[in-house]
């Protein structure tokens, strides 16, 4: 799809669930063109599920899986690619829960903007924690995360404070490339 024509689609579904445009520059955000090749990490999930992620990144993912289990941290995808229309989904269950769209926009990406379109970002838990909240930062797999996801070239996207308006996010890596393991 060429990008003019899924901008296109991404306006309509920003109309469609009331997500002004304004709030796009306000944050600074760039579009996330979701990714055409995908392939299976290696991690199934809860239930067997599998997540795609775009080659590269795949590859990277592993790698630092890898890295961490030399150094006994078991780390666990709970999130990997997300399509547009999933991301769209998301927005409309929360919604139609009754959430404020302010809340639901700190906590989830416009449809469009989300780095899991890319194929490239992950969401990281534990075999003990696969929740995604803050508490994460606790965990001894954050810790070994903040030393060593750079070197196979992941940083964490939403720090603290971050620009983009979104809550802290310590589980959300994202594959920027140039890994050095």
């Amino acid at each position: 799809m060429m990008e003019a024509e899924y901008q296109e689609r991404v306006n309509a579904l920003m109309h469609e669930l009331g997500i002004p445009r304004q709030i796009v520059t306000d944050r600074g955000l760039s579009l996330c063109l979701e990714t055409e090749v995908l392939v299976e990490a290696v991690c199934k999930g809860k239930e067997g599920r599998l997540f795609l992620l775009e080659p590269e990144a795949a590859s990277a993912w592993n790698m630092l899986q890898r890295s961490a289990k030399v150094d006994g941290i078991d780390l666990v995808l709970v999130s990997a690619f997300r399509s547009v229309d999933y991301q769209a989904d998301i927005i409309r269950r929360k919604l139609q829960q009754g959430i404020s769209l302010e809340v639901i926009l700190s906590v989830s990406a416009i449809p469009g903007y989300s780095e899991h379109h890319t194929g490239r970002a992950v969401d990281i838990g534990t075999p003990e924690s696969l929740s995604l909240d803050a508490c994460f930062e606790q965990t001894s797999a954050f810790e070994w995360l903040s030393g060593h996801a750079s070197n196979c070239g992941f940083v964490m996207s939403y720090p603290r404070n971050n620009r983009y308006g979104y809550i802290y996010e310590p589980w959300h890596w994202c594959f920027q490339g140039k890994h050095s393991i």
